[in-house]
């Protein structure tokens, strides 16, 4: 029968200790992390201080290390050039005066009802309507949902709200207020100055959508019966036309990325460089360190934590951009070839090779290179963008997809415009250069360049 014991033994396991877990987790946040991270314990946190005396965390080490520190101009005005520097503060109150002021979809459309003379009431409805479009440019909603939204007495009947999308969609940019992208494309028709291709393209939105959206060009001159090349015209015209009007006046989202190495070519050597934008000017307060050090009793635990948690944070600062630094070197000490030659010039390249050099563990070059940044002549990457795995080729040697993609690239952009080249055929070619690349991984990489197949490059041509 079975039965149940207890057994006491030792074990060993390793754990990390709340400082090793602090300086890993501070190691994988991005730049803006990081820096909100520091400034959070600036403002919390007695015994931090910004360093204004501008150096950086690393260059304040060598610093201390050596007895001394690099020469710094004096600073005739305190603000770093005196008139100069007064004279431009005093100029950048004009820059805002050139700046172009963007105007919304909405302000566009009422500024245009504006100009139009109508009834107080026909301006209320038409003005409804603009609202209650979305960011494409399309009424989504159902005209009968605007008659109980619209403060008029009596309520608009639908003959009304029918007569204010009309004007609406009289309004540039032409296909505003449509309720589907057909209805969007057939108000832009007007816009195609040839009768012929005006006619057929209004055919093909109300009889061949489907082929016009799969790009089959023959089924689209059966069912008009018309010739190919007519066919083919009025197609390009529907394809030159714009689906989300709405768009040419959506605020611009722009993502920014702040990078947090530089990569110069010093003496004909690629060099990596900390940005100093990025690197928090953080330091210990060595007053409040000393004073808490004299008169230090049992009840202050709590500020011998903050002064523990601080020398935790500079040296965390210090570490973290050391090491980013180390490995950004490392990496170019590898893929240097690549900044001068491109993507074809990657060479492939795995997160152990790098953690040998730099000396730390694979999971330390793991986080460093997680949503860390270099600015290279050919870009901005990030720096896992410089580890792929190795593919083998017929001379025995391996070869960076990342290469691999920018041959692809470049036979696709020197194919005929006739006769595209195919996945198939790709892969042909590449396995009479050594490449040996299965048609699916070809697909893969195309897809990821967000290439167009075959079939629609030679329709689009």
């Amino acid at each position: 029968m079975p039965s149940l014991s207890l057994h006491a033994g030792a074990a060993l396991h390793p754990a990390l200790s709340p400082r090793l877990q602090r300086a890993v987790r501070l190691l994988q946040m991005s730049s803006l992390d990081f820096s909100r991270a520091v400034r959070d314990a600036l403002d919390t946190n007695p015994f931090l201080e910004t360093d204004e005396s501008g150096l950086l965390p690393d260059a304040g080490a060598v610093a201390e290390a050596d007895g001394e520190g690099p020469e710094r101009p004096p600073d005739a005005g305190g603000w770093g050039g005196g008139t100069v520097a007064r004279a431009r503060m005093v100029d950048d109150d004009g820059v805002f005066d050139t700046l172009v002021a963007r105007t919304s979809l909405a302000d566009h459309l009422l500024g245009q009802l504006n100009l139009l003379p109508l009834p107080e009431r026909d301006w209320v409805l038409a003005a409804a309507v603009i609202e209650s479009l979305d960011d494409d440019g399309y009424l989504r909603a159902p005209l009968s949902e605007l008659a109980t939204v619209v403060p008029l007495d009596p309520l608009p009947e639908p003959g009304e709200l029918a007569i204010a999308l009309c004007r609406v969609q009289s309004l540039e940019p032409a296909g505003v207020g449509a309720r589907d992208v057909i209805e969007c494309l057939r108000l832009q028709l007007p816009s195609i100055e040839c009768a012929r291709k005006r006619e057929l393209a209004g055919r093909i939105l109300g009889e061949c959508v489907q082929c016009l959206a799969s790009r089959d060009l023959p089924a689209v001159a059966r069912k008009l019966r018309v010739p190919l090349d007519e066919a083919q015209a009025a197609c390009a015209a529907i394809r030159r036309l714009d689906p989300r009007p709405g768009w040419r006046h959506e605020a611009a989202s722009v993502q920014y990325v702040t990078p947090d190495v530089i990569v110069r070519k010093v003496r004909g050597q690629w060099t990596a460089l900390l940005n100093d934008a990025v690197v928090p000017r953080v330091r210990l307060n060595r007053s409040y360190a000393e004073l808490f050090r004299r008169h230090r009793r049992p009840e202050h635990a709590e500020l011998g934590a903050h002064l523990q948690e601080a020398r935790w944070t500079v040296h965390n600062v210090e570490q973290r951009f050391s090491t980013i630094l180390a490995v950004a070197q490392a990496i170019l000490k590898r893929q240097h070839r690549f900044l001068a030659y491109g993507a074809m010039a990657m060479k492939p390249l795995a997160l152990r090779e790098i953690a040998q050099e730099v000396g730390v563990h694979e999971s330390t070059v793991s986080r460093v290179t997680n949503n860390k940044f270099m600015a290279t002549p050919a870009g901005v990457f990030e720096l896992k963008y410089f580890f792929s795995r190795g593919l083998a080729m017929a001379s025995g040697g391996e070869c960076s997809p990342t290469a691999i993609r920018g041959l692809i690239q470049e036979m696709i952009a020197a194919e005929s415009a006739a006769q595209p080249l195919s996945d198939v055929e790709i892969a042909r070619q590449l396995d009479g250069q050594g490449l040996k690349v299965a048609r699916r991984t070809v697909t893969k990489y195309r897809q990821l360049m967000k290439i167009e197949p075959a079939e629609r490059r030679r329709a689009a041509a």
